[in-house]
């Protein structure tokens, strides 16, 4: 049961994203007073579609928006590779490939979750958007002193940072992310443009050694999703707050390719929705310190290699409230990490350097994974790669 004396204690999170409002949800449930704070003016809608698999099922059900989801779910129904020149290398389906279980795990546009983990929440928890944490003081060792960006300043019992691959937070407390951030080798970037492909619920993707090229149909709307990943050496941290570096960036890895590549890099340069970045993870040797803790891509983002950032995101949130429930900060992030680590590490190791099956670098390995995909292509739907469900949740603890 919960100890009378550790209800009702305030707590700060920094990020609206996935993992900040689900670890609202099990807090006010835990008997927290709740507050998020977000950069952003409002709610980020849309985005590119993103997984819930394995565990993080079980985790959505619990919060009750299971329904709500399976109303969203993409159905992505064919997958089709080409090859340099455009012709058809191969068309699987998804799971297949991705390891996901069709009729069971999910694909929904990432505001389509974000929205539903908002509405669970929006009714308990207080929400300060269009601000941010500005500092963070621990030195009175009674609670966490915070000074917002837009002038306030606050004490809290405990603080987590759900603020994502380039969190603040993190910063805040352990100092630079280049020391965590474990590059993969590629670059990104992501945004919309028309349909004129006559696409639906599917995805093409063209591929030369270390470049790709996608367009992502979710239904049979007006626009697509366009995606252009890249192989880069080094992480090119000269782009990275800089947008028409980053397109310069882009453009000239592309330059040459066939394809609809010289239309999607036009549609680029009128983009107001371009999402670029590297392609890493955050390792950390630890997740917390002193009433400070992160949470999600701040303390161990997988890469959207994995398919698992939104999953870890939504079974560390659920791990981190119920550590927390009947233990004071210390012995909650403690037992956090030492539940939580070992899923982590196995869906954080199911992609290493340079080796994206998806995106391979070399024409022989690209070769490699054409043969590949002809033999997928013959095969039926995958059961779930272990790692998707390598965690078996604890139940939820009572209320007193």
């Amino acid at each position: 049961m919960i100890r009378d004396g550790l209800l009702r204690r305030k707590v700060l999170i920094s990020g609206a994203g996935i993992a900040g409002p689900a670890l609202a949800f099990w807090l006010n449930r835990y008997g927290c007073a709740v507050t998020v704070v977000e950069k952003a003016g409002a709610l980020r809608d849309g985005g590119y579609p993103i997984d819930v698999r394995g565990t993080a099922l079980e985790v959505v059900r619990r919060m009750g928006i299971l329904p709500r989801l399976r109303d969203a779910h993409i159905d992505l129904r064919r997958l089709t590779f080409l090859d340099g020149d455009g012709g058809e290398v191969a068309s699987v389906n998804p799971y297949t490939l991705t390891g996901g279980v069709a009729g069971r795990d999910l694909e929904v546009r990432r505001g389509d979750l974000t929205g539903a983990l908002y509405t669970a929440v929006r009714d308990d928890v207080e929400f300060l958007f269009n601000d941010s944490i500005d500092a963070l003081d621990q030195s009175s060792g009674h609670g966490v002193d915070v000074t917002f960006r837009g002038g306030g300043r606050r004490t809290f019992d405990m603080v987590f940072g759900a603020d994502g691959l380039h969190s603040r937070t993190r910063e805040f407390l352990f100092g630079p992310e280049e020391q965590f951030h474990r590059y993969l080798g590629y670059c990104f970037a992501g945004f919309t443009m028309r349909n004129t492909f006559g696409l639906s619920h599917e995805t093409m993707m063209w591929n030369a050694p270390g470049r790709a090229a996608a367009l992502y149909a979710v239904g049979d709307n007006d626009d697509v999703h366009a995606f252009l990943n890249f192989a880069h050496p080094e992480p090119p941290f000269e782009a990275f707050r800089n947008p028409t570096a980053q397109r310069d960036l882009v453009a000239a890895a592309f330059a040459d390719a066939g394809w609809q590549v010289p239309g999607m890099l036009a549609a680029m340069r009128d983009a107001d929705d371009l999402f670029f970045d590297g392609v890493g993870q955050i390792r950390m040797p630890r997740w917390s310190r002193g009433r400070v803790a992160l949470v999600g891509d701040a303390a161990y983002a997988p890469s959207f290699l994995t398919g698992q950032g939104s999953s870890l995101a939504l079974v560390g949130a659920y791990m981190l409230a119920g550590s927390l429930a009947d233990r004071d900060h210390a012995a909650g992030f403690a037992a956090y990490e030492h539940n939580t680590r070992e899923f982590v590490t196995v869906n954080q190791e199911q992609v290493g350097e340079g080796d994206a099956t998806l995106f391979p670098i070399t024409a022989r390995a690209l070769e490699q994974r054409n043969d590949m995909l002809r033999h997928l292509s013959a095969m039926p739907s995958a059961e779930g790669r272990p790692a998707h469900s390598a965690l078996t949740l604890p139940e939820c603890m009572p209320m007193t």
